[in-house]
């Protein structure tokens, strides 16, 4: 289903990102693929759940990301795990490359979109959390849906 608003149509998305890291800043990305695999994606056959990203030599590459073998394709089928290059501007790679050599970050994908018929990744510049700031955060959302159950008027009476 496409976002009437935004023309944007989710593929994949990263959940286990937010809760594990603090996401400081969030840029949108071009992705290259092949063509068995923008077939995969278009059919949401997309895992993003241990990928990552990494600056090699002033280019940034999506690594550990899962894009499944295309059903149809033939023989020179892609590897579902293989490195995938990221499409940004220079001065995005140098900012996200100078964070990560220096403070410690990480850059990980928060989510995998189509639009206007291009795969786009949103990747963000992420902070592990330590167990207690996780713990934290569970705590803060059972008190947020506590207090929207009790402020539901009861349907029992």
């Amino acid at each position: 289903m496409a976002d009437d608003k935004t023309g944007e149509k989710l593929i994949a998305s990263n959940r286990k990102a937010r809760h594990e890291y603090f996401i400081e800043d969030t840029l949108e990305a071009g992705i290259a693929l092949t063509g068995t695999e923008i077939q995969s994606v278009r059919l949401g056959r997309v895992g993003l759940g241990d990928a990552f990203a990494e600056i090699r030599g002033g280019e940034a590459f999506l690594v550990n990301a899962h894009i499944s073998e295309y059903d149809f394709g033939n023989r020179m089928n892609h590897d579902p795990r293989r490195k995938r290059k990221l499409l940004l501007h220079k001065a995005e790679i140098r900012k996200l490359d100078s964070k990560v050599r220096e403070r410690g970050y990480t850059i990980v994908p928060l989510r995998l979109y189509m639009t206007r018929g291009y795969a786009k990744v949103e990747i963000g510049l992420a902070r592990g959390k330590k167990l207690w700031d996780k713990r934290e955060d569970l705590a803060k959302r059972d008190a947020q849906r506590e207090m929207e159950r009790a402020a539901k008027p009861s349907t029992r009476d």
